[in-house]
C-alpha cells in the first residue's frame, strides 16, 4: 500500500524541484535509487538543499517531504527556523523546529536570530528580515538552493493583495517558482492547496505550530485569509484560489514578455551619451515605456520594493504629458526631470 495521497502528492512536488535543481547544477549528479556508489570515480560534493521551517504545517510538510526524497537523489539535506523575536518564547520555539527537523534527519540545521525592523511595515520587515537571514545562512552553508512552503492559497493572497495596491501585472503575477539570487528559492507547493500540506502533517502525526499571527487581525494578510478570501467565495464560489493562482501564472507569462521587450527596446530609445531619449520614449507602447523607466530609475538609486506605479506614473508624464512641470522626486533621493528633449534619473 502507498502513502496517502496528501504525502505522496508533496513528495512529487519536492522529488520535481530536487529534480530541477540537480539539472540547474550539473556539477552535482543525481544518484539513481539503489545504485552502488561507484567509489573509484571521483565525484563532486553531493549539493546541499536547506528547507526554510517555521514549523507551520506547510513547511513541516515541506521538511518531511524534502528528507524522504534527497537521500534518493543522493542530495545532502538540511533546515533553517528563522527567530523573528516577534512573541514571548519565540527562542523556545525556533529550538523545537530545530528539534523537529534533526528528528526528520536532516543535517545541518540551524535556528537564526533576526532583528525585524520597521520599514515598509511590520509584515514587509519581517520579510526583508527572514531573506536576509536565508540568504546568510544559504552562502554559509553553501546550499545549492532553500525550498520555501508557499501554497496555492498563498499564491491567491498575494496576487489579490497586488491587485489592492494596484501596482500592475507584474504584482499579480505573484510568487515565481524560482527566484533568487541564481534561483536559490525553489517554492515546490505553489500547485498545491495549504489542506493537503496539513493533511499530510496529519497523517505522518507530524507536529506542527500554528503562528498566532496568522489569525491576528492587525495584519493585512491574516484579515484577507480569514474574511476577504472567505467572502470572495461566498459570492463567487468554490473555485477563487484556483482561478487566482491560475492567474498569476498568466500573468507571469506576460510580464516575463514585456520585461524581456522592454531590456531589447533600451538601448534604442539611449543617445550616444546614454541619456533616454523622450521622442522615442513617446513612441513606445506604454508598458513598454514603463518598465524602461523603472528600471532607470532603480539603477539611479530607488529602491525597488519603494518604488511604486505611481512614481512611475508622474516620471511617465514628463513624456506623455509635458508641460514644462518640474522634477519628480522619487524613492532613494532619486530624480527624475526632463532637460531638452532628454530624461535625466539620477541621484538628487
Amino acid at each position: 500500500m502507498g502513502p496517502h495521497p496528501a504525502v505522496a502528492a508533496i513528495r512529487l512536488a519536492v522529488r520535481r524541484v530536487l529534480h530541477d535543481i540537480l539539472n540547474d547544477h550539473q556539477g552535482f549528479p543525481a544518484q539513481p535509487a539503489g545504485a552502488r556508489p561507484d567509489r573509484t570515480a571521483e565525484r563532486p560534493p553531493s549539493p546541499l538543499v536547506l528547507v526554510a521551517c517555521s514549523g507551520g504545517a506547510d513547511s513541516m510538510a515541506l521538511a518531511s517531504a524534502l528528507a524522504f526524497e534527497a537521500p534518493k537523489l543522493g542530495v545532502r539535506a538540511g533546515g533553517v527556523t528563522v527567530d523573528h523575536g516577534l512573541q514571548p518564547g519565540s527562542d523556545l520555539r525556533a529550538d523545537e523546529v530545530v528539534l523537529r527537523l534533526r528528528g526528520l534527519g536532516l543535517d545541518p540545521v540551524e535556528s537564526v536570530a533576526v532583528t525585524v525592523g520597521r520599514a515598509g511595515g511590520p509584515e514587509a520587515a519581517a520579510r526583508d528580515a527572514r531573506y536576509a537571514a536565508l540568504d546568510a545562512a544559504a552562502e554559509r552553508h553553501g546550499a545549492a538552493a532553500v525550498l520555501l512552503g508557499h501554497t496555492r492559497d498563498d499564491q491567491a493572497e498575494t496576487v489579490l493583495l497586488g491587485l489592492a495596491r494596484g501596482s500592475g501585472i507584474r504584482s499579480l503575477s505573484g510568487m515565481a517558482a524560482v527566484s533568487g539570487a541564481g534561483g536559490r528559492y525553489r517554492r515546490p507547493f505553489l500547485q498545491l492547496d495549504r489542506q493537503t500540506a496539513r493533511k499530510a502533517c496529519m497523517v505522518q502525526s507530524l507536529p506542527v505550530w500554528d503562528d498566532p499571527h496568522n489569525a491576528d487581525p492587525a495584519y493585512t494578510r491574516s484579515r484577507l485569509r480569514h474574511e476577504g478570501l472567505p467572502a470572495l467565495e461566498k459570492a463567487l464560489g468554490k473555485g477563487v484560489v484556483e482561478a487566482l493562482a491560475r492567474t498569476a501564472q498568466l500573468s507571469r507569462d506576460d510580464a516575463d514578455a514585456l520585461d524581456a521587450w522592454a531590456r531589447q527596446a533600451e538601448a534604442s530609445v539611449r543617445d550616444a551619451a546614454g541619456l533616454l531619449e523622450c521622442a522615442k520614449l513617446y513612441a513606445l507602447p506604454p508598458a513598454v515605456r514603463r518598465r524602461i523607466l523603472r528600471r532607470a530609475a532603480i539603477e539611479a538609486g530607488a529602491p525597488a520594493g519603494a518604488l511604486f506605479a505611481r512614481h512611475i506614473e508622474e516620471v511617465d508624464r514628463l513624456i506623455t504629458g509635458w508641460r514644462g512641470q518640474g522634477a519628480i522626486n522619487l524613492p532613494g533621493k532619486v530624480v527624475a526631470q526632463r532637460q531638452g528633449g532628454r530624461l535625466v534619473i539620477r541621484q538628487g
